[in-house]
């Protein structure tokens, strides 16, 4: 039995049969409909009271019956055969329409998400009427006949673009409306016509999208709930369009919705995700960023209804690491950290988690490959959690090597980006990589430095270490899995708190840092804290800066301003912290 979808509430078993009988209907395959199946659907529609859409494919087959409008029927990105920017999808859609009037923005928009080949609106009379000269009774008053139309241009937002994250207007996909018009002439139009010389306009619009167009085209989502302030969430949405285009993508465009509360079924509300999937459809967008975790559930709807590949916040971080990670310890926890956000979003994964089958000697359900998967990802867990303990034994014999030889050590921590490499090559000309990034690396790196020491300022040997950078709601897999680093935090007999005075929000940065060193489980030494990039801050902020942290020393590391003042200072901190142990 086919299907019919929609609102089938109060419908009689005769109707639903007339209604399936439509799947046995044929259209030829070079006409758009035929007056015969037009009447029929018009008839339907007017004994139900209700509107009827037919989705017909280029054989010219009935695929689905729906109840209701084209908004309301739709069908979802990930259902159907043909998707994407550069084509239509091979389908097209024959409504009924209960009022005397063009088609509705809602109906064109519905065509828009799914591409549909084209959308036929027959305009109903409600009774029927005889022909002239007496004959079949019609119900189909006028006839609408609307398709899509490539856009001239498509404005690229780039990614240095997406600092100002303002909400901007969406661009409304292009299509072409007929007059009004008969069965007959609606008959008269050639479908294949039609199609053909749409899809090469498209193609030829995909084509120059694609020229020096090798990054993802990325759609970023925020939703702003009552625990955030405006500040707060702008600045998160710009930081994600920072990660964004460290992971390699471009920023097309963003997207906002304010809330009082997340949508536990697809984050944002449903006029927003439709919102989001046009927008997607019409920019060209083949990724799409949400500012906060999703669940594995919520991540499947929005893709089903998006049509494109929805990722979050924490998957962004991951994918860096893994661009990032030089050394086989670094390799190995984003391996690990990557498994371990994996691991609980297995499940729903479709068809490619269908079970295996069961058979002789193994009767019942059999295995799935939603299990079998798992359990080889939870012994790649085991297995890599071993190396990482090893690791860290390894790491703690250097430590006791170099604790027992008296040589103190200091933790550069900070925000990332706050210029820690930069810093650290500066006092000890080292040569780690350094870049405009988020998290431009990710190594651990220890060199040897010497300051003055003591009232005779004779000399010292120190060992300082540049550590991964922090950011605001670390993931919890990235705590877990960079104890490495994160011990090296732990370890040291001080923390240099490096803090970028220029960022907008280097107060917030502050409080993310010490919200992570709280949750160490061996509470970090004494902490100096360092203002770099003194030279891009304006006035105001460095007077605030200083009357809010008075023993701070301030700096600019790119061009050494202030490097000798934090030696001393350092010095001191080094002998009150040896001295308190």
């Amino acid at each position: 039995m086919e299907t019919i979808f929609g609102n089938l509430q109060g419908l009689k078993s005769s109707q639903l049969k007339q209604l399936q009988r439509l799947y046995h209907q044929r259209i030829p395959g070079d006409r758009i409909t035929t007056p015969e199946f037009s009447q029929r659907l018009a008839a339907i529609s007017t004994e139900v009271n209700q509107p009827v859409c037919a989705y017909i494919n280029r054989r010219g087959q009935v695929i689905r019956v729906g109840v209701g409008t084209p908004r309301q029927t739709q069908i979802p990105p990930m259902e159907l055969p043909r998707y994407g920017a550069e084509r239509l999808s091979g389908i097209r859609c024959i409504a009924t329409h209960l009022k005397p009037e063009p088609p509705n923005e809602a109906a064109l928009t519905a065509m828009a998400l799914q591409r549909l080949d084209a959308l036929v609106v027959l305009n109903i009379t409600g009774t029927g009427f005889t022909r002239r000269g007496g004959g079949a009774t019609g119900y189909v008053k006028e006839a609408y006949l609307a398709h899509l139309i490539p856009q001239e241009s498509r404005t690229l937002i780039t990614s240095p673009a997406a600092f100002k994250v303002e909400e901007s207007k969406i661009q409304t996909p292009s299509w072409n409306i007929s007059p009004p018009m008969d069965l007959d002439d609606l008959a008269d139009q050639d479908l294949v016509d039609l199609v053909e010389n749409l899809e090469a306009e498209f193609q030829r619009e995909f084509i120059a999208q694609e020229v020096d167009a090798d990054h993802d085209r990325v759609l970023i989502v925020g939703l702003m709930t009552s625990e955030t302030t405006p500040l707060q969430f702008q600045d998160t949405l710009a930081e994600l369009a920072r990660l964004v285009d460290t992971a390699g993508g471009d920023v097309l465009q963003t997207i906002q919705q304010k809330r009082s509360r997340v949508h536990p079924q697809t984050v944002v509300g449903e006029g927003k995700v439709q919102e989001i999937a046009l927008t997607a459809q019409t920019l060209g967008v083949n990724l799409v960023v949400f500012d906060r975790d999703l669940s594995p559930s919520q991540v499947r709807n929005l893709e089903l209804q998006i049509g494109i590949r929805v990722v979050d916040r924490t998957e962004v971080i991951l994918d860096i690491f893994a661009q990032r990670a030089q050394s086989r310890a670094g390799k190995l926890q984003v391996e690990l950290a990557q498994l371990e956000y994996m691991q609980p979003r297995l499940a729903g994964r479709g068809r490619t988690m269908s079970r295996l089958g069961g058979g002789i000697g193994t009767r019942g359900p059999g295995e799935t490959k939603l299990e079998t998967e798992r359990r080889a990802i939870g012994q790649r867990i085991s297995r890599l959690q071993k190396e990482v303990t090893q690791l860290q034994a390894h790491r703690s014999r250097l430590r006791q090597r170099r604790q027992h030889r008296e040589v103190p050590s200091v933790a550069l921590v900070g925000y990332t980006n706050a210029g820690k490499s930069t810093l650290l090559n500066a006092l000890t000309n080292a040569e780690v990589y350094t870049a405009d990034q988020l998290f431009a690396t990710l190594d651990p790196t220890t060199r040897r430095l010497v300051i003055p020491y003591g009232e005779t300022n004779e000399h010292q040997e120190i060992l300082i270490t540049d550590t991964v950078g922090f950011i605001h709601e670390l993931p919890a897999s990235l705590m877990d899995a960079f104890r490495a680093t994160l011990e090296e935090v732990t370890e040291a007999d001080a923390l240099l708190h490096l803090v970028d005075l220029s960022h907008p929000a280097w107060l917030r940065h502050i409080r993310s840092v010490r919200e992570i060193l709280a949750q160490m489980p061996i509470t970090p030494g004494p902490a100096l804290v360092i203002f770099n990039k003194i030279d891009q801050a304006n006035s105001e902020t460095l007077a605030l800066a200083r009357e809010e942290f008075p023993l701070a020393v301030f700096i600019s590391a790119s061009q050494r301003l202030g490097l000798e003042t934090l030696r001393h200072r350092l010095a001191k901190l080094i002998e009150y912290a040896v001295d308190s142990q």
